[in-house]
């Protein structure tokens, strides 16, 4: 029998504050090289303080792990995982570090960012090279999993949660309702050097095509950057405003693979309040987290690197590419986060 190309698999993630203390050495690092004015930086961490200083992310994480876990020891392959971030405990060196001493020589990386852009992908295979680097001799290779916007599994999942939040409404009412997706916000600089819209704007359409939607909208949230910088609009908060008293809105964090403090703080904290004020009519999708055909799909991607199953894409576009090219999603003059 052949050697398998992969021992194991490495989710590859953000990372997020564990208590009120970890909130601003996280923000730093986050912040780090980039021109934010520190008192934006306090700004953000209140959105922290606000939920016990606590980010959800690391427990949401844990819980894909495990999902993972449970996936693969079910179907196959029986592979173990590991959990790295880039901004928070555990660091991907560490983990790394973990993963040689445990006799892994090669792995595959699960990106928890759904969408191509600089700090979505290119930036994670520049976190696997410095980790890499920092461990020294025998750390393991890694090779970057491909996007899966387009992944059939992916939009099934998201559909099922959108479903799920328009069965909440009032069938009477249930055909007027909005459905606004959103994405995070990044500069236009870095939009335009990538295929993030692009890939955004598709991810929606299949999703609303499995549910008949009509009409759908996009806009993004969690801006970060210098206020004369463009960065893609519209806002959520901006199109809320916009809405008629008395409407029914679904919002669905399509670019976000869980719960985390974006999603809790700018849509179920300042976008409700917004709603509420305007009289707005507000509910929130969940986001596919651990989702059985989320699941499903990581394991697939694992085969389909593999060589064991074909690769799978719905809509007007093909799978995407297993390896970036060197000119792939470059950096932007200034980095941003894009999660």
């Amino acid at each position: 029998m052949p050697e398998p190309r992969y021992d194991a698999v490495l989710i590859l993630s953000f990372g997020g504050p564990e208590q009120p203390d970890d909130v601003l050495p996280f923000l730093e690092n986050v912040l780090r090289g980039r021109n934010i004015p520190r008192e934006r930086m306090l700004e953000v961490a209140e959105h922290y303080y606000h939920f016990g200083g606590k980010s959800p992310i690391n427990d949401q994480n844990r819980e894909l792990l495990a999902g993972l876990e449970a996936e693969l020891k079910r179907h196959g392959p029986p592979l173990p995982v590991y959990w790295g971030n880039r901004n928070w405990h555990p660091f991907l060196a560490e983990t790394l570090n973990k993963m040689r001493g445990d006799g892994i020589r090669r792995a595959l990386a699960f990106v928890t960012s759904v969408f191509s852009s600089y700090s979505g992908c290119r930036q994670y295979l520049e976190d696997i090279q410095k980790a890499r680097a920092e461990v020294g001799a025998g750390a393991p290779e890694v090779d970057k999993l491909r996007s899966f916007y387009n992944h059939p599994l992916f939009i099934e999942a998201m559909a099922d949660r959108v479903s799920a939040a328009l069965d909440q409404i009032q069938s009477g009412r249930r055909a007027e309702a909005q459905v606004v997706y959103t994405a995070h916000s990044i500069p236009v600089a870095m939009s335009e050097s990538s295929e993030y819209e692009q890939q955004i704007d598709e991810s929606c359409r299949l999703v609303s095509e499995i549910l008949g939607l009509p009409a759908w909208r996009l806009a993004y949230q969690s801006r970060s950057g210098a206020p004369g910088q463009p960065w893609l609009q519209p806002d959520i908060g901006d199109l809320l405003r916009s809405m008629k008293p008395g409407e029914d809105v679904v919002i669905a964090p399509i670019g976000f693979v869980s719960d985390h403090m974006e999603v809790l703080y700018d849509l179920d904290t300042e976008a409700r309040a917004i709603s509420e004020d305007r009289g707005l009519r507000m509910l929130r999708a969940g986001t596919v987290g651990v989702h059985p055909k989320f699941l499903a799909m990581i394991r697939e991607l694992i085969l389909e690197r593999n060589g064991e199953c074909p690769a799978r894409a719905a809509g007007r576009y093909p799978p995407h590419h297993d390896f970036c090219q060197s000119d792939c999603c470059p950096p932007p003059a200034r980095r941003v986060s894009a999660r």
